[in-house]
């Protein structure tokens, strides 16, 4: 009787505990800016509307064109496909946005089809293989944890992130405590459905 005792809480301590952990996980990589040198820079996709993209896309594809102009890499690979009725994709509006900054067309590449994380990482491992081993990506500063487990996944041998600065657009700690609590849900279907 003693010993089930201990193990239902050993149960709920690992119940409990690992969302913990991967929640801290999450915030500690949402806050690290990891700028390094590498074969291509990744911006995952976000909202955009009839081609102009959102905020958030916005601030993204803001800090891609710095790192860009910084000489970190020599090509950007902008991602994301379109919901239906949508007449541009989130990959297309980001391209616009990015020469529209002055990035030259030809070092832009886009992954147009992929509507989540893992869709669109698979599709630029697809896209890049034997060309590009290290990536430096750019979406959310919560997306970093789980963006760099699917790049190991993928096999991605250097993956780096430097997430998009939201400075101006007015996000509460609301809105952080649900991407937090989104995100850690997120990491945990991943590995325990997608992997």
């Amino acid at each position: 009787m003693k010993h089930r005792g201990v193990l239902v809480l050993i149960l709920i301590a690992i119940v409990l505990g690992y969302p913990l952990a991967t929640g801290y996980q999450v915030w500690r990589s949402s806050h690290v800016d990891e700028v390094h040198t590498a074969d291509a820079i990744v911006v995952l996709g976000a909202a955009q509307y009839n081609g102009v993209p959102s905020p958030v896309f916005k601030a993204r594809l803001d800090q891609a064109a710095y790192l860009y102009r910084e000489g970190l890499a020599a090509s950007v690979i902008v991602t994301g496909g379109k919901l239906p009725g949508d007449r541009f994709t989130e990959a297309g509006a980001g391209e616009q946005y990015l020469i529209a900054e002055g990035v030259p067309e030809e070092a832009i590449a886009g992954e147009d089809q992929g509507t989540t994380t893992w869709e669109s990482l698979s599709r630029v491992r697809t896209l890049t293989e034997g060309e590009v081993d290290s990536v430096l990506f750019v979406s959310d500063p919560m997306h970093s944890e789980r963006i760099k487990r699917m790049a190991s996944d993928l096999g991605f041998d250097r993956a780096y992130t430097s997430p998009a600065s939201y400075v101006g657009l007015n996000r509460s700690r609301e809105t952080k405590a649900k991407e937090l609590a989104r995100e850690v849900a997120s990491i945990l279907a991943y590995q325990l459905f997608e992997r």
